[in-house]
């Protein structure tokens, strides 16, 4: 864990070098751990490129690093006509024989100030015992604010997720998330770093690495820093995320990760 924690003031030194005052704050929209324009467990009601291009898309990666084990997840998305976006991750998990793909899509609906977005998953779940097959429908809400005068957007999902195997979840139970996307110090840090939190009673996908919701649900948090908040920079997306995720439980994990976006047109 210690080593894990180098890392982490080492992606964080890396941002805050390539910050500047003159430098103006933008609203961030990162990849989850799934794919989805999102926190990290969590979904959000943005559309990744929903005011900026008609045609935009997205890159990401991120690693967990779970008691000596790591899960690699790649992961694309492309954003259509400001109205909604598809989204691909593919989870290596705890060996090679343990992988899980997630192809998810969402809708933005035209609710003003509010962002919603009508979505869902589909994730192809391959273990060693046995493959498996689960769907998620959710709505998401994610409305801006500020707190102790701090630019910050609250995300709020309900949902359900059906099929033959969960982590924790049963076929009565209902999906509900929330979580939060705050600008630490905007005078300080001139938009650059964020701290996202996001709290579910169910995981990035039914079979997760290191953010198990189980019975008590999943809290993750963490920094996100934008290097996109350059103006030289700000057609473009470029997120780095340190994180700890099931941070309030024993078989917490530390997540790295980093996302880039451009638009197409």
């Amino acid at each position: 864990m210690k080593k894990q924690l180098r890392y982490a003031f080492l992606v964080v030194g890396l941002g805050m070098v390539l910050a500047a005052p003159q430098l103006a704050a933008q609203s961030l929209k990162g990849m989850s751990l799934n794919g989805a324009t999102g926190l990290m467990s969590i979904p959000s009601g943005r559309i990744g490129w929903e005011h900026s291009a008609d045609l935009g898309f997205d890159l990401g990666y991120h690693a967990i690093f779970d008691d000596g084990d790591t899960a690699h997840i790649p992961k694309a998305s492309i954003s259509l006509f400001k109205l909604g976006e598809i989204s691909i991750a593919y989870d290596t998990n705890r060996s090679s024989d343990d992988n899980v793909m997630i192809i998810g899509g969402k809708i933005g609906l035209p609710t003003g100030r509010t962002s919603v977005a009508i979505g869902g998953n589909v994730q192809l779940i391959e273990t060693v015992a046995k493959d498996y097959n689960n769907q998620q429908v959710y709505l998401a809400a994610t409305y801006p604010g500020s707190f102790f005068g701090m630019p910050a957007e609250t995300t709020v999902v309900v949902g359900k997720t059906f099929g033959d195997f969960g982590s924790g979840t049963g076929d009565e139970d209902i999906d509900f998330g929330m979580g939060f996307d705050l600008q630490l110090f905007p005078d300080v840090f001139q938009g650059y770093v964020h701290w996202i939190n996001d709290f579910a009673n169910f995981s990035y996908s039914s079979y997760p690495v290191g953010a198990n919701a189980g019975d008590r649900g999943v809290f993750n948090t963490g920094i996100r820093i934008d290097i996109a908040a350059n103006p030289a920079l700000s057609r473009y997306k470029f997120v780095i995320d340190a994180m700890l995720t099931d941070a309030l439980d024993e078989n917490r994990a530390f997540a790295l990760g980093l996302a880039f976006g451009a638009p197409i047109f």
